[in-house]
C-alpha cells in the first residue's frame, strides 16, 4: 500500500510539473533521473580530444560537471527539461544578409531562464522544500542528452535534438532539482534514417557521420564564437549568413512540422530581415546598439559584426 500510494504521489508531482511549464509556455516538460552520463563520457572525451570546439577553451572546462548534473546541484534526484518554441515564418529581403532564427528577438538566455526560475518558485510553494537551480545555456550541461533521455525527441545528425511532433526550432533548458518525480522514457529510435540533407546541406561541411558537428567548421563558430579573423579558406561558403546559420534546421524534413512561437519576445523585428546589403555594410554602431539592444547579437559586438559583414562581402 506504502509503495502504491508512494508511486502515485511521484507521478502526482511529475503532472502537477508538467502542467504548470505548459502555462508557462513550454513546448515540452520530459523528466529525468539524474545521474551519471556514463555513455556520453567517451564521445564528450573524443570530441574534445579532435579538437571539434576550436577556439571555444570552456568547452574544455568542468568536464566531470558535464556528465552528473548531482555536482551542479547537492543532492539532484531529478533533470527536468524543457523546450521552447522560437520559430516563425520570416519575410527576408533577398538582398540582405542572413540572421540565425533564435536571434531575431530578445536574448533567450535572460527569457527562458526567468520561465525556467518561474517554475521551481512554483514547485517550491506547491510541493514544498525543494533545492535546485535552473539553466538556460548557462552551464555545462549536455542539454541534447538530458532532452533524449527525458523523452523530448531523438538527437539528429546534426547534432540537435529533433521532435516528429515539433521539429528542432525550440531552445532547451534544465530545472535540477533534490526532488524523486516520475521519470518519463527516453527516445530510443532514430527516426533520421537514411536521410543525410543536414549533411549535404551544409555549407562547410562540419556535420560528420555518427552524429557528430566539428564545431569549429560550423558558421556559427565562425561568426559568433571566433575572436579571430575569419579563415580565407571559408571564404564564400557563408551564403550571406551573418551571424548564426539555419541551413541544417531549414532542410529537415521534421521541421515541416514546426509552427510559428506565441512568445511576443522572440518575435523578429521586422527592419532586421528589411536591411539590404548596403544597409547592413553601412550600419552604425549607434544603430547596432538600439537594434540589437536586447538580441544575442551583442555576443559578437559591433566589430564583430562588422568582421562578419566585411568577410560575406567579399
Amino acid at each position: 500500500m506504502l509503495l502504491a500510494e508512494s508511486i502515485f504521489t511521484l507521478e502526482k508531482r511529475s503532472q502537477l510539473i508538467k502542467r504548470r511549464a505548459k502555462e508557462l509556455g513550454f513546448l515540452s516538460c520530459g523528466i529525468a533521473k539524474a545521474d551519471f552520463l556514463a555513455e556520453e563520457a567517451p564521445r564528450l572525451e573524443k570530441w574534445l580530444k579532435n579538437q571539434y570546439h576550436g577556439q571555444m577553451s570552456y568547452m574544455e572546462n568542468h568536464f566531470d560537471l558535464r556528465l552528473d548534473p548531482r555536482l551542479l546541484v547537492e543532492g539532484a534526484k531529478s533533470v527536468i527539461s524543457l523546450s521552447y518554441n522560437y520559430y516563425q515564418d520570416l519575410d527576408r529581403n533577398p538582398d540582405g544578409y542572413k540572421i540565425a532564427m533564435y536571434a531575431q528577438g530578445e536574448d533567450y538566455h535572460f527569457v527562458v531562464k526567468e520561465k525556467v526560475r518561474e517554475l521551481l518558485h512554483y514547485i517550491q510553494e506547491e510541493i514544498g522544500e525543494v533545492r535546485g537551480r535552473a539553466f538556460a545555456d548557462s552551464a555545462p550541461i549536455l542539454e541534447h542528452a538530458w532532452a533524449q533521455k527525458a523523452g523530448l525527441g531523438w538527437v539528429g545528425k546534426n547534432s540537435l535534438l529533433i521532435s516528429k511532433q515539433k521539429g528542432s526550432f525550440f531552445f532547451l533548458s534544465e530545472l535540477i532539482i533534490d526532488l524523486d518525480l516520475a521519470y518519463d522514457n527516453p527516445i530510443e529510435t532514430d527516426h533520421c534514417g537514411s536521410c543525410t540533407r543536414c549533411i549535404d546541406a551544409c555549407p562547410t561541411a562540419a556535420i560528420l557521420p555518427n552524429k557528430t558537428v566539428n564545431g569549429s567548421q560550423c558558421i556559427s563558430y565562425f561568426t559568433i564564437e571566433l575572436k579571430n579573423e575569419i579563415p580565407d579558406e571559408m571564404q564564400g561558403k557563408f551564403d550571406d549568413w551573418i551571424f548564426g546559420c539555419d541551413v541544417c534546421q531549414e532542410v529537415c524534413p521534421w521541421n515541416r512540422f514546426s509552427l510559428p512561437t506565441q512568445e511576443q519576445k522572440f518575435v523578429a523585428q521586422e527592419q532586421i530581415n528589411q536591411f539590404s546589403k548596403q544597409d547592413w555594410e553601412e550600419i552604425t554602431e549607434e544603430v547596432f546598439r538600439k537594434v540589437f539592444k536586447k538580441s544575442p547579437v551583442k555576443r559578437t559586438k559591433f566589430s564583430g559584426l562588422k568582421r562578419n559583414i566585411d568577410f560575406v562581402k567579399k
